[in-house]
Protein backbone atom coordinates (compact mmCIF):
# COMPACT_ATOMS: atom_id res chain seq x y z
CA UNK A 1 0.00 0.00 0.00
CA UNK A 2 2.97 2.67 0.74
CA UNK A 3 4.15 1.67 -2.50
CA UNK A 4 1.46 2.30 -4.08
CA UNK A 5 0.73 5.67 -2.54
CA UNK A 6 4.58 6.80 -3.01
CA UNK A 7 4.05 5.75 -7.02
CA UNK A 8 0.56 7.95 -7.18
CA UNK A 9 2.47 10.99 -5.43
CA UNK A 10 5.21 11.06 -7.84
CA UNK A 11 2.96 10.58 -11.01
CA UNK A 12 0.87 13.38 -9.07
CA UNK A 13 4.45 15.71 -8.99
CA UNK A 14 5.32 14.64 -12.34
CA UNK A 15 2.48 15.85 -13.64
CA UNK A 16 2.33 19.20 -11.45
CA UNK A 17 5.89 19.55 -12.66
CA UNK A 18 5.30 19.42 -15.64
CA UNK A 19 2.45 21.59 -15.85
CA UNK A 20 4.49 24.28 -13.27
CA UNK A 21 7.43 23.97 -16.28
CA UNK A 22 5.45 24.61 -19.04
CA UNK A 23 3.88 27.69 -16.98
CA UNK A 24 7.74 29.16 -16.39
CA UNK A 25 7.89 28.53 -20.02
CA UNK A 26 4.99 30.78 -21.06
CA UNK A 27 5.36 33.50 -18.46
CA UNK A 28 9.05 34.25 -19.15
CA UNK A 29 11.21 34.72 -22.16
CA UNK A 30 14.54 32.84 -20.67
CA UNK A 31 12.74 29.85 -20.30
CA UNK A 32 11.47 27.75 -23.93
CA UNK A 33 11.26 24.33 -25.37
CA UNK A 34 12.86 23.84 -28.89
CA UNK A 35 11.67 21.18 -30.93
CA UNK A 36 8.71 19.79 -32.46
CA UNK A 37 7.27 18.01 -29.78
CA UNK A 38 7.05 20.19 -27.05
CA UNK A 39 4.28 18.56 -24.66
CA UNK A 40 6.23 15.79 -24.56
CA UNK A 41 9.32 18.08 -23.43
CA UNK A 42 7.14 19.52 -20.76
CA UNK A 43 6.29 15.95 -19.40
CA UNK A 44 10.13 14.74 -19.90
CA UNK A 45 11.52 18.13 -17.87
CA UNK A 46 8.63 17.45 -15.15
CA UNK A 47 9.81 14.05 -14.86
CA UNK A 48 13.91 14.89 -14.46
CA UNK A 49 13.04 17.76 -12.77
CA UNK A 50 10.93 15.71 -9.42
CA UNK A 51 13.90 12.85 -10.02
CA UNK A 52 16.40 15.73 -9.20
CA UNK A 53 14.12 16.86 -6.57
CA UNK A 54 14.10 13.40 -5.27
CA UNK A 55 17.47 12.16 -5.69
CA UNK A 56 19.88 15.05 -6.28
CA UNK A 57 18.34 17.90 -3.78
CA UNK A 58 18.93 16.08 -0.61
CA UNK A 59 22.20 15.70 -1.60
CA UNK A 60 22.87 19.17 -2.17
CA UNK A 61 20.57 20.38 0.61
CA UNK A 62 22.66 18.56 2.64
CA UNK A 63 25.91 20.25 1.57
CA UNK A 64 24.70 23.26 1.78
CA UNK A 65 23.66 23.52 5.44
CA UNK A 66 26.48 25.95 6.53
CA UNK A 67 25.37 28.64 3.54
CA UNK A 68 21.95 28.14 4.42
CA UNK A 69 22.77 28.70 8.02
CA UNK A 70 24.85 31.87 7.09
CA UNK A 71 22.02 33.11 4.88
CA UNK A 72 19.29 32.55 7.02
CA UNK A 73 17.64 30.10 4.25
CA UNK A 74 17.87 31.86 0.91
CA UNK A 75 20.91 29.73 -0.49
CA UNK A 76 17.99 26.94 0.20
CA UNK A 77 16.36 29.36 -2.15
CA UNK A 78 19.25 29.15 -4.88
CA UNK A 79 19.21 25.15 -4.36
CA UNK A 80 15.72 25.15 -6.04
CA UNK A 81 17.03 27.07 -8.69
CA UNK A 82 20.18 25.09 -9.12
CA UNK A 83 17.88 22.03 -9.88
CA UNK A 84 16.29 23.68 -12.42
CA UNK A 85 19.29 24.46 -14.39
CA UNK A 86 20.51 20.37 -13.71
CA UNK A 87 17.10 19.70 -15.71
CA UNK A 88 17.56 22.21 -18.52
CA UNK A 89 21.00 20.51 -18.63
CA UNK A 90 20.01 17.35 -18.90
CA UNK A 91 16.79 17.52 -20.88
CA UNK A 92 18.31 19.49 -24.03
CA UNK A 93 15.44 20.88 -25.81
CA UNK A 94 14.74 22.61 -22.40
CA UNK A 95 16.69 25.67 -21.62
CA UNK A 96 16.64 28.13 -19.36
CA UNK A 97 18.48 31.64 -20.42
CA UNK A 98 20.77 32.93 -16.93
CA UNK A 99 20.36 33.30 -13.49
CA UNK A 100 17.38 35.53 -13.52
CA UNK A 101 15.24 33.27 -15.71
CA UNK A 102 16.60 30.36 -13.59
CA UNK A 103 15.32 32.70 -10.26
CA UNK A 104 11.76 33.41 -12.12
CA UNK A 105 11.09 30.02 -13.19
CA UNK A 106 12.36 28.39 -9.49
CA UNK A 107 9.21 31.06 -7.76
CA UNK A 108 6.72 30.58 -10.78
CA UNK A 109 7.25 26.38 -10.38
CA UNK A 110 6.98 26.66 -6.51
CA UNK A 111 3.91 28.92 -6.90
CA UNK A 112 1.84 26.71 -9.06
CA UNK A 113 2.86 23.82 -6.95
CA UNK A 114 1.78 25.51 -4.26
CA UNK A 115 -1.73 26.50 -5.94
CA UNK A 116 -2.16 22.67 -7.53
CA UNK A 117 -1.24 21.38 -4.24
CA UNK A 118 -4.20 22.47 -2.28
CA UNK A 119 -6.62 22.17 -5.19
CA UNK A 120 -5.67 18.21 -5.13
CA UNK A 121 -5.97 18.47 -0.89
CA UNK A 122 -9.34 19.74 -1.67
CA UNK A 123 -10.26 17.31 -4.19
CA UNK A 124 -9.26 14.43 -2.45
CA UNK A 125 -11.48 15.79 1.04
CA UNK A 126 -14.25 16.03 -0.66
Amino acid sequence: MTIVFRGRRFVVTWAFNAAALWVAAALLHGVYVTGDNAWLTYVLAGFVFSLVNMVVKPIVAILAIPLIILTLGIAYFLVNVLMIFLTSWIVGSFHVDGFWSGVGAAVIVWLVNVLLDAVERRVVED
